[in-house]
């Protein structure tokens, strides 16, 4: 008898839900303003809330250019837009020539090939081979609490 009950009670619930979701629609299609919870006072008076700040896109590009522009004179000079390519050359240039041939621009990946081969034969095995896997960061995992507490609900 009280599922029937609890059975009734649950669709009065459902059909006022229902109807209180019916009803709000009508009044967002009413024209009303719609105004934020932050926006009312203590009155319930209806007050302006500023719009935050954002960054605009010149502000950025002034970033952009405060880091190239090494000297602060106000402009950017052939030289110090290419001195990060200039940077990166030089650690690629090992032997210093000015020049990057393929064991110097293929460094790290032949220091990668040296160190997974294991026997020094030149060739890597499968078991070898698993050593020049990226190792990828994923996201840390949360723990969830057990569920017991669900099942002896159930039970009552």
């Amino acid at each position: 008898m009280w599922r029937y009950l609890v059975g009734a009670v649950a669709a009065l619930l459902l059909a006022g839900g229902g109807l209180l979701i019916w009803r709000g629609g009508a009044d967002a299609r009413s024209g009303l303003p719609d105004v934020p919870l932050a926006a009312r006072s203590a009155a319930g008076r209806d007050e302006a809330v500023p719009e935050p700040p954002a960054a605009s896109e010149k502000t950025r590009e002034e970033r952009r250019f405060s880091r190239y522009d090494k000297d602060k004179d106000g402009q950017v000079a052939r030289e110090e837009y290419l001195a990060s390519r200039r940077k990166a050359f030089a650690r690629l240039d090992a032997n210093g020539d000015g020049r990057l041939d393929f064991d110097e621009w293929a460094i790290k990946t032949t220091t990668k090939f040296v160190a997974a081969d294991a026997d020094h034969d030149a060739k890597l095995t499968p078991v070898e081979f698993a050593v020049t896997k990226v190792a990828r960061k994923t996201a840390p995992r949360i723990a969830c609490p057990p569920a017991t507490a669900a099942k002896d609900d159930e039970e009552t």
